[in-house]
């Protein structure tokens, strides 16, 4: 599918240096060929949604911001009934202090970041609220400004918060794979977070509210889990599979496993085996009950096809 046209949509005839309106819904043509604006561009969709083609499609959604770089070629791909505020900006027009950090966001969007952010639902009255009145605001520059400096200050917070939560989510799958993997060594949380280039607090932290365990205790699941499988499955002594799990010292590791199921590990494999051994006491005496219920059963098919 070949790239539609680029076209130029400047912000003469626009009012000032920072404007915003509403807009409810576009005609059902064929998508608009793309274009680009010389200013940054805010969209707030109130209700419904819209197909937007920015690099690739994107559907932007009740609750959603898009957030559009001067010079970025997008266009509309389907309206649907969208109802929308969008500003525009000058960003030379803005003070070198505020662009510096109500901007970054923008600065994400160039380096290939998603386009949309979801604004908290509880936001959604105060920010509407905001674009109405940049909307009728006059022509005083600084009324206009302080209006838009609070509408990307609430973009900021919401693409901070997703980004945050975006590398922490990350953050948390690459340090239980981490974890995974060198367990069965002498690991510590010290090596874990110097691993993550993480503080310890840090890593405790995000992995304790993602998943409910700390990392040292995902350090001591791991090792209790082999410990298990050689109790189970090799005759090794206990204070080789001690050092085989990743403690020098066995009556630490001893206590651990007590704490962990209620039994040394040498009880513990002796239960388990003598289980085991029950079970399948029972599996060689079900067959033979089972045989000699069949072998009565043919006298009496025989006699009843006799009668």
């Amino acid at each position: 599918m070949p790239k539609p046209t680029i076209r130029i949509d400047d912000a003469a005839g626009r009012a000032g240096p920072i404007f915003a309106g509403r807009q409810t819904g576009f005609p059902a043509t064929a998508p608009r060929s793309a274009v680009t604006h010389d200013y940054a561009g805010l969209v707030f969709c109130v209700s419904g949604s819209s197909r937007i083609e920015f690099r690739t499609a994107w559907t932007l959604a009740a609750g959603d911001v898009l957030m559009v770089p001067a010079g970025e070629p997008h266009r509309s791909v389907e309206a649907g009934q969208a109802d929308v505020w969008y500003a525009g900006f000058c960003v030379p027009c803005l003070a070198a202090e505020t662009a510096a950090g109500l901007l970054a966001p923008f600065d994400r969007v160039r380096n290939g970041a998603s386009p949309i952010v979801r604004i908290p639902a509880g936001r959604h009255p105060f920010l509407e609220t905001l674009f109405r009145e940049l909307s009728v605001a006059p022509a005083d520059a600084l009324a206009r400004q302080s209006l838009l400096t609070l509408i990307l200050t609430e973009v900021r917070r919401a693409a901070e918060s997703a980004q945050e939560a975006g590398s922490e989510t990350t953050l948390v799958a690459e340090t239980l794979r981490y974890i995974e993997r060198h367990c069965l060594e002498p690991l510590t949380l010290t090596a874990v977070a110097a691993a993550m280039h993480r503080t310890p607090s840090h890593i405790t932290t995000a992995l304790t509210r993602a998943t409910g365990r700390s990392a040292v205790a995902w350090i001591i699941a791991g090792r209790m889990a082999e410990a298990r499988r050689r109790l189970l499955h090799s005759d090794e002594q206990v204070e080789i599979i001690a050092e085989r799990v990743g403690y020098a010292d066995p009556t630490h590791f001893i206590r651990l496993f007590r704490r962990e199921h209620g039994a040394t590990p040498a009880a513990w494999r002796a239960m388990q085996r003598d289980t085991a051994g029950q079970l399948t006491e029972v599996r060689r005496s079900t067959p033979a009950r089972s045989s000699a219920r069949d072998s009565a059963a043919p006298p009496q098919t025989s006699r009843k096809r006799r009668q």
